[in-house]
């Protein structure tokens, strides 16, 4: 008897590290604070696939990772420039829309964007703006314009983003040039005046900038809308505008890498994400606009669209410019950073 019960003891200890290895994962790379944690329990309970989630602060981060190919994701969420050029380098791999029949709540109007003109390799997940986050009772008027961030008023109470093909774009409209020029000429300017600013920026930060904000830290700060949301739910002394000069839209997507192992999980995940009830509860911990009608029906269309930073005027959407890859010329933008961050 003693036999036979360490016999099935041992057997045991061989069995479960086994049947630990057999569980289906799927490897999740995404912006940080950017998914309800709930919603990934959820799926996990819903499907018996285990999500291995890890975080990203930039579009080129994610990038660089994927690119040098030594880690393999199911699911990254590139914003449209990014996309644009993964699909150029075979980085991405087409979704197969049989396997997405939550589609159909996405919007019409976020597909076949330039960045994916045959909807072939992105799932709209949210989209927004880039402006001026601002403390109501820290700064004498509200800001209209860019030049607010160029005021030394604000010296050492202005937070910018430490992400260069943001603030770098910023700089260029600043300096009345096109967000997306490559003009050697033009990148100089933005370059000298982001080296004149630097003296009054207390930090370069991405997701610190809502902690900073909410706590009082700085009285204006570059942001994208959706931490402008979240933060102004927060603290509402905060009030966010897209100054009158023009800024940047985005679209946020998910995709699946060309490496990815377990594409059929990836399906079901984008599909999951895409459900009217899931897309609500990442709009509630998110905070950035999404393409989703049916969550939006669910969260009461009223409410949603009376928000400005998630449904902004006509007028404003009419400055405001989508980012476009920038193929080579990206090398700019990286050396005009590298002289940014190494001035003093």
């Amino acid at each position: 008897m003693k036999k036979t019960i360490l016999a099935l003891a041992a057997l045991a200890l061989v069995c479960c590290p086994l049947l630990a290895l057999a569980q289906e994962t799927l490897s999740v790379y995404n912006w940080g604070d950017y998914i309800e944690p709930e919603v990934l329990d959820l799926f996990e309970e819903e499907t018996g696939i285990k999500v291995i989630y890890e975080t990203f602060e930039t579009n080129e981060d994610m990038y660089a990772k994927i690119a040098m190919g030594g880690s393999s994701y199911d699911v990254i969420f590139p914003s449209d420039y990014m996309i644009e050029r993964m699909i150029q380098e075979n980085l991405l791999q087409k979704i197969n829309w049989e396997n997405i029949p939550n589609i159909a709540n996405i919007d019409e109007r976020f597909l076949h964007e330039d960045y994916d003109p045959e909807m072939a390799y992105s799932v709209p997940y949210t989209w927004g703006t880039m402006g001026i986050l601002y403390n109501t009772e820290m700064v004498e008027e509200a800001p209209t314009s860019w030049a607010t961030l160029m005021d030394d008023t604000y010296y050492m109470d202005m937070l910018m983003l430490n992400s260069p093909r943001d603030t770098i774009a910023i700089a260029l409209v600043m300096c009345g040039h096109d967000l997306n020029s490559v003009d050697p000429a033009d990148l100089e300017d933005a370059k000298n005046l982001l080296i004149e600013q630097k003296p009054m920026v207390l930090a370069y930060v991405v997701d610190e900038v809502k902690d900073k904000m909410i706590g009082g830290e700085a009285a204006v700060a570059l942001v994208w809308s959706g931490d402008a949301t979240f933060c102004m739910d927060e603290n509402e002394v905060l009030d966010y505008v897209v100054p009158q000069e023009g800024s940047n839209i985005f679209y946020d997507s998910i995709c699946i890498p060309a490496n990815a192992k377990n594409v059929s999980g990836a399906e079901k995940f984008i599909d999951f994400l895409c459900r009217a009830d899931i897309a609500a509860m990442n709009y509630e911990y998110v905070g950035y606009a999404i393409p989703n009608t049916a969550a939006i029906e669910l969260l009461g269309a009223e409410e949603y669209n009376a928000s400005p930073v998630n449904n902004p005027p006509q007028e404003v959407l009419d400055k405001c410019e989508v980012f476009k890859y920038l193929g080579d010329d990206t090398k700019l933008y990286d050396q005009i950073w590298t002289e940014i961050i190494s001035e003093f």
